[in-house]
């Protein structure tokens, strides 16, 4: 198993990060996503519990389902198909208030194969870097 843990102060209230980082189609704001786009809604809010995520990075495919949604704090996801194929247990999203804005930490907890085990952590944390930087970057502007 590869855990990656991405941590990034985001300058903007702890509402305004939440909904950028739930909404996935903003994660396409870095060259690294190349199309991120809603396939079913969730329960409660497009992003919410059940919605489903299909997302084209640099580094594969993945089709995600959301699994826990508790705005402003929190939301897990999990990929339920992905190429390279993976396993994946746990992918979470936590929010913090802190002086300056907030804290984002990122979570991916996976079992890839060993052609790509060596170079999963570095790229998966590189891809959750730019992404959080994007969202910096984005609400900063507003």
């Amino acid at each position: 198993m590869v855990t990656v843990k991405v941590e990034r102060v985001v300058a903007a209230p702890i509402d305004e990060v939440f909904d950028w980082c739930a909404t996935s189609s903003n994660y396409t704001r870095t060259p690294l996503v190349l199309r991120a786009r809603l396939a079913e809604p969730g329960d409660g809010a497009p992003y919410g519990v059940g919605a489903v995520r299909l997302h084209t990075w640099a580094i594969g495919w993945f089709k995600e389902r959301v699994t826990a949604y508790h705005p402003p704090h929190d939301f897990d996801y999990v990929v339920d198909r992905s190429f390279p194929p993976a396993r994946h247990k746990l992918g979470r999203m936590t929010f913090t208030e802190v002086p300056g804005g907030t804290r984002v930490v990122w979570t991916s907890i996976v079992e890839v194969p060993f052609p790509i085990r060596p170079l999963a952590r570095t790229l998966i944390t590189y891809v959750f870097g730019k992404i959080l930087d994007a969202a910096d970057a984005d609400l900063a502007e507003r």
